[in-house]
């Protein structure tokens, strides 16, 4: 499977991010056409059809994550309480 550089991925991450962020309900807003776009995007980068499984994809080959990160699983999963 082909995936995109390194350098990229972060730049999408983080115009996903930041637009998430400004997203309007409104289906024809600019925002939504872009965040769309982006969205596209970052799923053909990955190899994956969902943004949230993009988004994991994408962390996982972002630099400096390890092969052991569990950063998406939730916290406190499988742990008894303290």
């Amino acid at each position: 499977m082909l995936m995109a550089h390194p350098a990229v991925l972060p730049g999408l991450v983080d115009r996903y991010w930041a637009l998430s962020v400004l997203d309007a309900s409104e289906g024809d807003s600019p925002v939504r056409k872009e965040i769309e776009a982006v969205e596209r995007a970052l799923c053909v980068a990955t190899g994956t059809t969902d943004v949230h499984a993009a988004l994991i994809a994408a962390r996982h080959h972002l630099p400096g994550t390890g092969t052991l990160d569990d950063s998406v699983l939730a916290a406190g999963a499988g742990r008894e309480p303290a």
